[in-house]
């Protein structure tokens, strides 16, 4: 099976002989109205975010008259199967979306222009997000969101079953005790929602003092004792102390559909769930930071903003980029859509997010960072979390011990991933 670093390395050979160098497109450019591609990636808020990205173009296009922007959104499980293709076949749009776990991949093979020069200012960027999509000291992309994860209650459940309301104090041993009040509260009422994916796991075994990957992230450290244990707890939320409803329970809802229901009590996910359920809970809830167990760790979840290496305009490509990513007017309508955080450090839109209710902490989102972990990343960052994930099924369905699974999926990406 071809991996994605091999499929672009040929494409790219054959596309890069064939295109005209940037300075052709900047040439173009100056003789008139440039029309550039836009592609994204829409998720489960794409009524919101698809407003607010119209209204960012909009204002884009009003203060820089000779730029046109033509927008494409495709949906997430499609996305990066149709990108791939578009590379291969050099019709990649002027300015796409690429996650942080997919950056690599393509900054690493020559996929994405250089815009370090391209940027002008970038000192209203948060720092963290914006080095994030620097690769080995070239800044290949801007960050055009910026989200965590945090744990979501049903503050009218906890109120029923005389509970307090989680503190950043919480641990894992606190969910659980929480959770099993909150369920003697009726049938079909659960008390914690947390499922055991990739994501999950390299967060939760880094809230239990281990990780996937050494400091270096030069090999694999799955199979590390505090994550056997991780993972065993994990699973055992619904296996042993069954506080998590399986697929049956649930029955084809989803988790934020239970919970929008009144019938689970915490939920793990991210700040992007705001404005859905602002608009769709009929019930109070709020959020705090993320209970670990051993320590605290959030996800660190960014998206970007990226030329591709064979646009024609490259520089008006790169204005657009930042102008959604980091201007205050696009940060603005990012806020008022609360669809995640806009990556800047503006004071005056740090307050507007923070002015927005529910939620009441909504401080947590920000108290949250300072505990960020970010996921380990390859070259086969696709095969990579399809390998890990297959052994987290096995020891979700009892099939394998904790212990055998995480030895197994060791030495499987040892033998198949490279770093």
């Amino acid at each position: 099976m071809k991996t994605t670093r091999n499929v672009l390395s040929l494409a790219l050979v054959l596309v890069l002989v064939l295109l005209p160098a940037f300075s052709a497109g900047t040439k173009e450019a100056a003789q008139g109205t440039v029309t550039l591609k836009l592609e994204q990636f829409s998720g489960s808020e794409a009524t919101l975010s698809g407003e607010a990205l119209r209204g960012m173009i909009a204002e884009f296009e009003k203060q820089n008259p000779t730029i046109k922007v033509e927008l494409q959104t495709i949906g997430y499980d499609d996305y990066f199967t149709q990108l791939q293709s578009k590379v291969v076949g050099g019709n990649a749009a002027d300015v796409f979306e690429l996650n942080y776990e997919n950056f690599v991949a393509y900054a690493s093979e020559g996929a994405l222009a250089d815009v370090t020069k391209l940027l002008g200012d970038t000192s209203g960027f948060n720092k963290t997000a914006l080095d994030a999509f620097n690769y080995q000291g070239v800044q290949y992309g801007v960050p055009n969101s910026f989200s965590n994860v945090v744990l979501f209650y049903n503050k009218a459940l906890f109120d029923q079953a005389n509970l307090a309301y989680p503190t950043s104090d919480w641990t894992w041993k606190d969910v659980e005790v929480a959770s099993k009040k909150i369920m003697s509260l009726g049938k079909n009422i659960w008390g914690f929602y947390r499922p055991l994916t990739f994501h999950e796991f390299y967060k939760g075994a880094a809230q239990n003092g281990g990780s996937l990957m050494n400091a270096e992230r030069t090999a694999f450290t799955v199979n590390l004792p505090q994550n056997i244990e991780a993972v065993s707890i994990m699973a055992g939320w619904q296996n042993d102390s069954k506080i998590m409803p399986t697929d049956a329970d649930m029955a084809g809802m989803g988790d934020w559909d239970l919970f929008k229901s009144g019938r689970l009590g915490m939920l793990v996910t991210g700040i992007w769930a705001f404005g859905d359920f602002t608009a769709n809970c009929p019930f109070e809830w709020d959020i705090a930071i993320e209970p670990g167990n051993v320590q605290k760790a959030t996800h660190f979840f960014s998206n970007s903003y990226v030329v591709s290496e064979t646009s024609k305009h490259p520089a008006e490509a790169a204005k657009l980029a930042v102008f959604l990513a980091g201007s205050k007017e696009a940060a603005k309508l990012r806020v008022e859509a609360s669809w995640e955080l806009p990556p800047v450090t503006y004071p005056e839109i740090i307050d507007s997010y923070l002015s927005i209710t529910p939620p009441e902490n909504r401080e947590a989102v920000f108290a949250s960072l300072d505990y960020l972990v970010t996921p380990p990343v390859s070259i086969q960052q696709a095969e990579m979390q399809a390998i890990i994930e297959s052994y987290l099924g096995q020891i979700l369905s009892g099939k394998q011990s904790a212990k055998a699974a995480l030895d197994a999926c060791q030495k499987e990406l040892e033998a198949k991933i490279s770093l």
